[in-house]
């Protein structure tokens, strides 16, 4: 059981998980640095409350409803979502394209397997 749950450790899928894990959390971390730091700031000017979480909130029969509560973590949301679509997906994507690009290049370059298998039928049929 052991050596099994050795075997599952060392796989390299787990570690690349728990890698990513680790740096999802970390620039996690600096994106919402940069909201509270930067952007909440920017939206205490325009609405006058110190964050969107005191935004439109009232109270009917003393439960306090905060839809700004909601606003902000949808804020948050977008704002990590775009940050990491910007940051890590669309220079992955160009870095993807440009190895396929590659690849392609070095694969034009020598003989196709038909042209190959062509040029042996070729040699054959003279001997």
């Amino acid at each position: 059981m052991i050596q099994g749950f050795k075997e599952f450790i060392t796989r390299g899928n787990v570690v690349d998980l728990a890698v990513g894990i680790v740096i999802g959390t970390a620039f996690a971390a600096v994106i919402t640095s940069v909201v509270d730091g930067i952007l909440t700031p920017i939206i205490a000017m325009i609405f006058g409350e110190p964050d969107l979480t005191q935004v439109m909130t009232f109270t009917i029969n003393n439960a306090v409803f905060s839809i700004g509560l909601v606003l902000d973590a949808l804020f948050k949301f977008v704002t990590i979502a775009a940050a990491i679509y910007f940051v890590v997906v669309v220079p992955m994507n160009k870095l993807a394209a440009r190895r396929k690009k590659a690849d392609e290049v070095v694969e034009e370059e020598g003989p196709t397997e038909v042209e190959l298998l062509m040029e042996i039928r070729d040699a054959l049929a003279k001997r």
